[in-house]
């Protein structure tokens, strides 16, 4: 029996998989979660697995959590620590980090440190600090398997293939919701709009991410660290119909693909049981049904920050850093209506303009650009806005 830490249990990849660990009882002991500030479904996940170390954002929440459990044995922390302390409790065997944002990336490189397999749901830990998380992996001798569905199907084709032979790795996209929608309108869609998606259920920021595709931008970079390709052997195409998760082209013609179900319990599953399958009770993928299956090249004057992503794909050192941060500041800014949805990629075009690019070869450097990067994007959107 393995046993799993999640870290960002009450998020939407921490809810799935565990109901993953739910329903394959027999094969997974939630030992480990670490959750934000959804408590109250915190305390039901702690009642449900009785896991022996758990993980709050604040000292008073751990409090109460402690009361509410009585004498159930369960070690409770808080705080940043705290969830790096989940990450490295000493019986994992498997870390699912799905923490999102920057935030993750502490605990996730604690995970990497202690030779543990780690389920790779935070593409934003990648993409500041794939060098050092990388680094740190081969020395530990921990496994990193992805969870996103794009990566997880780039991995499964090439599973049994020899990088040399890889011409090009090909992200897919669903397009957002706005896909279809005339450029002229796009610019005046609200919040309700941008968080409808037509294919997944993700949370907030991601769906925002889907609607601009910086999502994809940002998994481009993270496919360049987890595989170990060139910018020249990424691309992206858009696929409405969300059924090919990625496609590999080898250099004798041939193109691999990985079809599925648009459900993300299948790539974490596989990501926990790799290199193993095992019955997902999902329905099957009937290609009878399929009536097409779509694909079109990106149109960047529709999705403007897929441009900033291959700048920063090509440059790499802190700029990375910069459009990440930037991003998280204008995807907040918007949700909270403090701006309009062309405003996130001009506000991310300006900061990255004014940004000036640096080596960043340790954690302290990359979290020192984020913060700077996030102190100009909010002043440059309380000024403009």
């Amino acid at each position: 029996m393995k046993k799993i830490a999640v870290l960002g249990s009450t998020g939407s990849i921490g809810t799935n998989t565990l109901e993953i660990a739910g329903r394959m009882a027999d094969e997974f002991a939630v030992v480990g979660l670490a959750a934000g500030s959804n408590t109250p479904l915190l305390h039901e996940q702690v009642r449900r697995f009785c896991p022996k170390i758990v993980s709050l954002k604040t000292q008073g929440e751990a409090a109460r959590l402690r009361a509410d459990l009585g004498g159930l044995p369960v070690h409770v922390v808080y705080g940043p620590k705290g969830a790096e302390e989940v990450a490295r409790f000493e019986e994992n065997d498997v870390v699912v980090a799905a923490i999102s944002g920057i935030e993750g990336l502490r605990p996730t490189i604690a995970a990497v440190e202690t030779g543990v397999r780690v389920a790779l749901a935070n593409k934003e830990t990648m993409v500041v600090a794939g060098a050092i998380l990388k680094s740190r992996a081969a020395s530990s001798g921990a496994e990193i398997i992805p969870v996103d569905s794009e990566h997880s199907g780039i991995f499964q084709c090439l599973a049994k293939e020899r990088r040399e032979d890889v011409r090009k790795a090909i992200l897919t996209a669903s397009g957002g919701p706005f896909f279809r929608t005339p450029l002229a309108e796009i610019k005046d869609k609200t919040v309700e709009e941008a968080l409808t998606h037509p294919r997944w259920k993700m949370g907030r920021k991601v769906t925002i991410d889907s609607a601009t595709l910086m999502n994809k931008g940002l998994e481009l970079i993270e496919a360049r660290w987890l595989f170990g390709l060139k910018p020249s052997q990424l691309g992206i195409l858009i696929h409405p119909q969300s059924i090919v998760h990625s496609l590999v082209e080898m250099r004798d013609g041939s193109t691999l693909a990985q079809l599925s179900i648009t459900d993300m319990r299948v790539p974490i599953q596989y990501a926990l049981t790799y290199p193993g399958r095992q019955p997902s009770g999902l329905s099957s993928l009937e290609l009878s049904r399929v009536r097409s299956l779509e694909f079109f090249e990106v149109e960047e004057k529709r999705y403007p920050l897929i441009a900033f992503a291959k700048q920063a794909l090509e440059i790499e050192k802190s700029l990375p850093v910069a459009l990440n941060a930037a991003n998280e500041v204008a995807v907040e800014a918007f949700l909270k209506h403090r701006i309009g949805f062309a405003g996130i990629s001009a506000v991310v075009a300006e900061v990255l303009e004014r940004h000036r690019v640096s080596e960043v070869g340790t954690l302290e450097a990359i979290f020192a650009i984020d913060r700077e990067t996030r102190a100009q994007t909010e002043n440059l959107i309380k000024q403009r806005y």
